[in-house]
Formats: structure tokens, C-alpha cells, sequence
């Protein structure tokens, strides 16, 4: 959805998503994947390991995405859920950086998966009772 902002010397064309419609879970999915984008794209900076850069950008990226796909928000709860879970398996088969943040890492993430599960199973439930075929 857009919209068009025009004032006396120039024509805006901007997003609109708006903030009522997203839920408290809706925000702390957004929070949780904006940390361990952040906490990646440090590690990156830090460690000089590409794959760190790739999975921040990822993450960060996917914020985005969710502003713009709304049709298809549960194919990308489901998507960042599995994303997620290969980060959490890859750091237990190769841990990089600082234990203390990869512990904290994980953390968030497994609390990201949690929050998704239940967004994805919300969302199905809101589009089964708002189908009209009953």
C-alpha cells in the first residue's frame, strides 16, 4: 500500500504500513531479528569472517521484507525460522567469536523461532477464520 504526499515544490511517494496494524509480537519479531542482525553484522567487523556479513545482511534484510510482502508474511515467518535455526546449528558445529555473545546469540534466536512459531500459527488462524468459504 502507498501513498501520495505532494506539497507546493515536490511529490512524495511513500509506505504506508500502519503501526496499529502490527501487533506487540509483530514488534518483538522486528527487535529480535534487528539484534542478531546487528550482533552478525559486529561479528563481521570483529572477525572478518564473510558468512557473519552475509547472515546481518540477511537478517537485516528480512526486516524489510516484511514491510514490503505482507501477502506472503508466512512464508517468510516460516523462511526466517529456518534461516534462524541453520544459525543456531551452524555456531554449535563452529563456534566463532566470543562465547559470551554467541550465548547471547543464540538466545535471541531462539526466542526469534518462538515468536515466529507463534506468528505463523496467528497468522493461519486469522486467514482461516476471514476466509469466506468457509
Amino acid at each position: 500500500m502507498s501513498s501520495i504526499q505532494t506539497t507546493d515544490s515536490q511529490t512524495r511517494v511513500t509506505a504506508v504500513v500502519p503501526a496499529e496494524s502490527l501487533s506487540a509480537t509483530h514488534w518483538l519479531a522486528l527487535g529480535l531479528v534487528a539484534v542478531t542482525g546487528i550482533i552478525h553484522v559486529y561479528l563481521f567487523v570483529t572477525e572478518s569472517w564473510l558468512p557473519f556479513l552475509l547472515a546481518g545482511v540477511g537478517f537485516l534484510g528480512a526486516i524489510g521484507l516484511f514491510f514490503v510482502v505482507k501477502s506472503y508474511r508466512r512464508v517468510l515467518y516460516a523462511g526466517i525460522a529456518l534461516f534462524t535455526l541453520g544459525q543456531v546449528v551452524g555456531y554449535l558445529l563452529l563456534p566463532i567469536g566470543p562465547v559470551w555473545l554467541g550465548v547471547l546469540d543464540k538466545a535471541v534466536q531462539i526466542a526469534l523461532v518462538a515468536v515466529l512459531a507463534s506468528l505463523f500459527v496467528a497468522d493461519g488462524r486469522q486467514h482461516a477464520s476471514s476466509d469466506p468459504r468457509g
